[in-house]
């Protein structure tokens, strides 16, 4: 006998609550075991939670737009599978019927439903207004500080759709014969948070940058040489390891301050954050333990949590627990640039484009492969003469490819 069951959010890891981007099935639909139902948003990765069983919707309790924390239910199931212990019934007197009015009942039930959801998604903004918008129309009409009441919706029942509020904006901007084309994009959920951290950063934090170039002329040299095994290495590994072996000398830069900012706290351990571009914004996932990793390893590891962050599949634990970043952007180019600080780290390395210069040797101009680093500090935490220090080390580190490999 059909059962009604309640499909309630797992438990989704160290959240308190998430964001619901997308509902993915609608009342009357029918699902199978495992089937996406909905996908939610946190502010490192977004996921699709599937159905733990096979059935029909026939309720649906949350809405995009929504949070949700563990338990909270999502949905209704009609199931073909008996009760069991812990589900939850919630049939209706209607069901006792016969099976041709008790289809009809629900077919009439459904459809009722989706319109009373529909309904609501269509709030009108105020009292003295008829038109109807959806959550993201108003919410994007509220950002670009445009009244609705002046759009002639195109969808049904004089909905106002994204296309309608777009020329709206596009007419607004018109001045004689010439039009201003504008987009508005919403900045993805990372971006926004990232964003907040990083201005929070450099508003507080107290930042000072010494600015170097390194001679990696042997590394580049061992690099080639491996790559003719086909072992391939990028610069980063190299740059890692080194910031390891100098980190265990200045162990002021492996360490980040409490919450008062009056107690700074010393990490024995070297887990590295790196800086990772992804598709929705910047991630900062967290290569743990890298002084006893080898170049091969890290390499591996490095290739395979990039992968993963660039998909939106990185787990929150993942990045958490760095003492000190380094953010590289070698792969892109540019000749310099300031770091923000990741708070409550104390310091981060910049890495730029590798660029050949001819450098003096002492008898001649010679092509030499020179990498451009920066290093930016917390000045309450690091004085100018600990953090040039830590940069010649450093530089002396990455230029002999043998006391890095010992």
């Amino acid at each position: 006998m059909p059962t009604q069951k309640n499909v309630e959010l797992p438990d989704i890891g160290d959240f308190d609550a998430v964001d619901i981007i997308e509902v993915l099935v609608k009342v009357g639909d029918t699902v199978n075991e495992n089937d996406s139902i909905i996908t939610l948003e946190t502010d490192k990765a977004t996921m699709e939670i599937p159905a733990p069983f096979a059935g029909k919707v026939t309720k649906l309790s949350v809405k995009v737009g929504d949070k949700v924390a563990k338990g909270d239910l999502i949905l209704t199931l009609e199931s073909e599978s008996e009760n069991s212990e812990g589900e939850v019934a919630s049939l209706e007197p209607s069901q006792s019927v016969s099976q041709v009015s008790k289809d009809n009942t629900e077919e009439i039930s459904s459809t009722q439903e989706s319109e009373n959801e529909t309904h609501q998604d269509e709030i009108s903004l105020s009292p003295d207004t008829n038109f109807h918008a959806s959550p993201s129309i108003r919410k994007l009409a509220r950002e670009l500080g445009v009244s609705l009441s002046g759009i002639n919706g195109t969808g049904k029942k004089g909905r106002i759709l994204e296309e309608d509020l777009k020329s709206h904006v596009k007419n607004l901007l018109k001045t004689g014969n010439q039009v201003e084309e504008v987009e508005v994009v919403p900045l993805s959920r990372i971006k926004k948070l990232s964003g907040k951290h990083l201005s929070k950063c450099w508003s507080t934090i107290p930042h000072v940058t010494q600015f170097d170039e390194v001679n990696i002329d042997q590394l580049e040299k061992f690099r080639q040489h491996q790559k003719e095994k086909n072992i391939k290495l990028s610069p980063l590994v190299f740059i890692m390891k080194a910031v390891v072996q100098v980190l265990k000398r200045h162990p002021n830069f492996n360490a980040s301050l409490d919450d008062s900012a009056e107690n700074l706290i010393l990490k024995k351990y070297f887990n590295l954050g790196i800086a990772v571009d992804t598709p929705n914004g910047l991630l900062v996932p967290v290569i743990r333990d890298v002084g006893k990793k080898s170049l091969m390893e890290l390499s591996e590891e490095l290739s395979e949590i990039s992968a993963r962050a660039r998909e939106g599949k990185l787990d929150s634990s993942e990045m958490k627990g760095a003492g000190f970043t380094i953010s590289s952007l070698g792969g892109i180019g540019g000749t310099q640039f300031t770091p923000i600080i990741n708070a409550p780290e104390v310091a981060i390395l910049g890495v730029s484009r590798t660029q050949i210069k001819p450098i003096w040797n002492g008898t001649a101009f010679e092509p030499t492969a020179m990498i451009p680093l920066a290093l930016s500090y917390d000045h309450r935490v690091i004085d100018g003469a600990e953090g040039a220090r830590f940069m010649a080390e450093l530089n002396q580190v990455l230029s002999n490819i043998m006391e890095m490999l010992l």
